[in-house]
């Protein structure tokens, strides 16, 4: 007879041998994955930050330049002007000068331009423009970080005189980033003009000072008599017709302000 084979049934046992530990190459080689991972990450925010923020804003702005534009030239209906309404000449004499004759600026009729209306929140009614930084943006009220000076418009502070009025016109931007208007600001110099345009008027003011550095709570520098309370010499001691540029300082920070204050010199009706 053929011998039966014996099947064995004990189970086997397979020895396994202890998981291999990570070595030093392996160790350097995953930190520096997550190191280039998280420096992606870091260079693509700053990427967003400063460019695209900057694009976005630049585009919006300069839309909204045109739109109010196009808005104010339909409203005007392309009718030719009266003769109290004609500009006044660009030389201006003493009594176009607020600082001089402590009067607004006059049209060659001798009227005085009534300040622009004050304009709803956060909403666009008017554009500044400044020649030596060829800047044009658009002023709306407020100084809202999202609702405003993120769009990459110029904000105008709430409490603070109207283009033209008497008092002191007072407006924030952006140094850095969302389209940085004011990035250059510290580039004005006494003589240069910044001019304000409404759906009535253009209001032209001259530099005439500037506060390099100040405390970010530093309220004087806005006040109707703008003058500095951190630098006491720096600013104004009589009433007039003023605006205020204000700005973060050193850039990207925004640990102090920059100034530029001008005065009033002329209007030129619409």
């Amino acid at each position: 007879m053929p011998q039966r084979t014996r099947t064995d049934s004990r189970p086997q046992v397979v020895a396994q041998g202890r998981p291999a530990r990570p070595t030093p190459v392996r160790i350097l080689w995953g930190g520096a994955e997550v190191a280039v991972t998280v420096g992606l990450v870091l260079l693509l925010l700053v990427v967003h930050q400063l460019w695209w923020t900057n694009r976005q804003a630049r585009a919006g702005a300069e839309r909204q330049v045109q739109s109010l534009e196009r808005q104010w030239g339909q409203e005007q209906g392309g009718r030719e002007p009266s003769p109290s309404e004609e500009p006044a000449p660009a030389g201006g004499g003493a009594d176009d000068d607020p600082a001089v004759s402590g009067s607004p600026a006059k049209g060659r009729a001798g009227r005085t331009e009534a300040a622009a209306p004050r304009p709803d929140y956060d909403q666009a009614y008017a554009i500044i423009s400044i020649p030596r930084l060829g800047l044009r943006a658009p002023v709306a009220q407020g100084v809202s970080k999202p609702n405003v000076l993120n769009h990459g418009y110029v904000g105008h502070y709430p409490g603070t005189a109207q283009p033209g009025g008497a008092g002191n016109f007072a407006l924030a931007g952006h140094r850095n980033t969302h389209g940085e208007p004011f990035r250059y600001i510290n580039r004005l110099r006494r003589g240069d003009t910044v001019s304000v345009q409404t759906k009535s008027a253009t209001y032209t003011y001259v530099v005439d000072k500037t506060l390099g550095q100040t405390s970010a709570s530093d309220g004087g520098v806005i006040g109707p008599v703008p003058r500095s309370r951190v630098v006491p010499s720096a600013g104004y001691s009589q009433p007039g017709y003023y605006i205020t540029l204000t700005t973060c300082t050193p850039e990207f920070t925004s640990k102090y302000r920059l100034v530029v204050w001008g005065k009033l010199s002329r209007m030129t009706p619409r």
